[in-house]
Formats: structure tokens, C-alpha cells, sequence
């Protein structure tokens, strides 16, 4: 009786036959690997984010990708490809490799200027944090006009950075500023508040500090009142002071937020281009240039347009602030933190 079951199994081409169907649990000819299953099943959401990856990739790929190109060749404004009346002169630029890093790292202007945009940087960041942390602390009481309040801190947010550039122009105006009238008022002598290399750098951070403190308020705001208040309440009764309360609830609770928002101001800080350059046009000469503005200018400003040099500084821009990102992701991983 088995023996010919067996023999009717080997004639249908069951599993113990060459020629019969695979066995349960192996993947056939047919059946779609994880890729094909992921866009069968999820069709709909691939087909609502192509238009944004396609424009992304339009609007950021292809510029990074022709600066790279350009950062590994010597092209300038006199051998880039250009159209003088009806007649087009081809590109003559030639591919350098890594020279323009090499002369840039090995040059002082790099390492002068990396300093003082670390140092524009952290005081900036750790200003418009503290400032933004001690305002929402007090915007997040119960207090008559809190509303007023907050519409009037949130107001340089809502100012376009050009204009309120200008207007603080004006303020540090030497002769005429109302800055310096009413230090005269108090018999104080005028500052050249733009034109000393000291205090054109502290005007900047000022400028920079007075924009950016209204994203952080609205940021530890929004922290702050995600916080139980039965947690402060708790503290209290048990003897816990205003500052013991505040290291050990506030900062603990806005950890998640306050990680964020510090590492989007650094990278919009250390790329602020906007406010140094319409303040100071990094002067007086050069101290206060940033990184930004120095690419900026061999592009632009220098003759003949240095754009292979300028695009080199752009890359190593870049590889700077995503070495920061990675590393800072890795310290906030090993506190805890999911990021």
C-alpha cells in the first residue's frame, strides 16, 4: 500500500521527484523579493513622495554634484564656458584633483577663518540657548499680558533678515546712530561699532543673537508646557528648590527638543551668511569673515572669479557640519537619546 502511494506521488511529480514543485519555505521564480513587495504594498505612498525626491534631488543633487566637479578642476572666469555677443568660447578648465584642498588646508586663511567662525558659532548658539531658555521659563508662568508678551518676542522672527539687518545698520551707525547718541547723552565717548575689528565682531553675534532667539523661545516653549506640572508640584513638596527643580525637571524634560534646536541653529549659524556680509561685508578688511562669506567672495567679489576654489571651500563646508552632525549624534546616543 505505501509503496504505492509512493509510486503515485513520483508519477504526479511530487516534491521527492526532480521535475515536481519546490518545497514549502523556499522562495520560487516567481515569487517578488522584498523590494517588489515593499512598492506592491505601499504604492500609494511612493507615488505621493516621487514628485518631492525628484524635485529634491533637481534643486540639491545636481548643484552639489557640479560643485564637486568643479572643486577637482582649476576652473575660473577665464576659462569657463562662456558667450560673448552671437559667439559660445568652450570651457578649457582642466580636472586637478585634489589640489585646491591641498592649498587650502595648507593655507593660514583657512585655519583663520575656521576659528572665528567656531568661535561666531558656539557663542551665538550657546547665547540665543540661553536667552530662549530663561525667556520661555518666564513666558510659561501664569502673568498678565503673556500673550502681548510673546507676539512681541516672536515680532524679529517674523521681520525679514535683510531688513532687520539694515535697521540694526543704522543703529550702529558711528556718526549718527542712535546707539552712540545715547552713549554721548551719558558722555560717553562714540564706538565704531563696524569699524573696529573687535566690536564689528560683537555687533555681528548681537545681530545674530536678536534673530535667532525667537526660534528658541518658540522651541522651549513648546518643551516647557509638554512637561506635568504634578512633576514641579511633587519636587516642591518634597523640598526641592527653584534651581534643583530646574536641573533635574526642566533640562531632563526638554532634552529631546533643546538636542534638536541646538543642532539646527548650529548649522544655520556657521552658514549665516545674510548677517555678516550686509552688516560688515566681513570687515573691517577681513576680521570678521566667516567661511561662507570668503567662498562667497573668490566666486564673486575677487578678480579673476576663483569658482573651482570657492566650490572646494563648499565642500569642506559641508564635511565639516555633517563630521559635527555624526559626532553630535553619537554623544547624544550614549546619553540616552534616540536620534
Amino acid at each position: 500500500m505505501a509503496r504505492t502511494m509512493k509510486s503515485e506521488a513520483k508519477a504526479a511529480g511530487g516534491p521527492d521527484t526532480p521535475g515536481g514543485p519546490r518545497r514549502t519555505g523556499t522562495r520560487g521564480e516567481g515569487t517578488p523579493g522584498p523590494l517588489r513587495r515593499a512598492l506592491a504594498t505601499h504604492w500609494y505612498a511612493w507615488t505621493m513622495i516621487a514628485p518631492v525626491v525628484v524635485v529634491v534631488a533637481v534643486i540639491i543633487g545636481y548643484p552639489l554634484g557640479r560643485g564637486l566637479w568643479l572643486s577637482l578642476t582649476n576652473a575660473d572666469e577665464s576659462n569657463v564656458e562662456r558667450t560673448i555677443g552671437a559667439n559660445t568660447i568652450e570651457a578649457t578648465y582642466e580636472f586637478v584633483g585634489l589640489d585646491n584642498y591641498t592649498a587650502i588646508l595648507t593655507d593660514t586663511v583657512f585655519w583663520s577663518r575656521l576659528g572665528w567662525t567656531v568661535l561666531w558659532t558656539v557663542a551665538c548658539v550657546s547665547i540665543t540657548f540661553t536667552i530662549g531658555l530663561t525667556l520661555a521659563n518666564m513666558l510659561n508662568r501664569k502673568l498678565r499680558g503673556r500673550a502681548l508678551y510673546r507676539v512681541l518676542l516672536i515680532l524679529p522672527w517674523g521681520i525679514p533678515a535683510f531688513v532687520s539687518v539694515f535697521a540694526w545698520r543704522l543703529l550702529f551707525n558711528e556718526r549718527n546712530g542712535l546707539l552712540n547718541n545715547v552713549l554721548n547723552g551719558g558722555g560717553i565717548d562714540s564706538i565704531a561699532w563696524l569699524g573696529d575689528p573687535t566690536w564689528a565682531k560683537v555687533s555681528v553675534i548681537a545681530v545674530n543673537v536678536w534673530l535667532g532667539v525667537p526660534f528658541m523661545l518658540v522651541a522651549t516653549l513648546g518643551a516647557l508646557q509638554s512637561i506635568p506640572g504634578e512633576l514641579y508640584e511633587a519636587a516642591e513638596m518634597d523640598g526641592a528648590g527653584p534651581w534643583q527643580r530646574f536641573r533635574n525637571i526642566t533640562m531632563p524634560g526638554i532634552r529631546a527638543v533643546s538636542s534638536t534646536v541646538i543642532l539646527l541653529s548650529t548649522i544655520w549659524t556657521f552658514n549665516m551668511f545674510p548677517v555678516i556680509y550686509l552688516l560688515t561685508r566681513g570687515g573691517p578688511g577681513d576680521s570678521s569673515e566667516i567661511l561662507v562669506t570668503y567662498a562667497f567672495r573668490l566666486a564673486f567679489l575677487n578678480s579673476p572669479r576663483d569658482f573651482a576654489s570657492s566650490a572646494a571651500w563648499g565642500v569642506l563646508i559641508l564635511l565639516l557640519l555633517v563630521a559635527f552632525a555624526v559626532g553630535y549624534r553619537r554623544v547624544l546616543r550614549k546619553q540616552g537619546e534616540v536620534w
